[in-house]
């Protein structure tokens, strides 16, 4: 569950930063971290790639509680 909400977290931020690239021409990830082409920006991206990946799952589990 801890994994799923830090999932979660990094694909808002990668939507916000979506947002403000289709709003206001401006990547926020590239900004605070030196340009979209530095390191960090690139690991920052990665990873918030990689959360999407995981929160496909959450459309496929079964939810339903099974303590009864």
């Amino acid at each position: 569950m801890v994994m799923d909400k830090i999932a979660l977290a990094l694909l808002i931020v990668g939507g916000l930063n979506w947002g403000c690239i289709g709003l206001f021409q401006f990547d926020l990830v590239a900004f605070a971290c030196g340009g979209s082409a530095s390191l960090i920006s690139r690991i920052i991206y990665t990873v918030v790639g990689l959360s999407a990946v995981w929160c496909i799952s959450l459309l496929f589990r079964d939810t339903t509680d099974r303590r009864t």
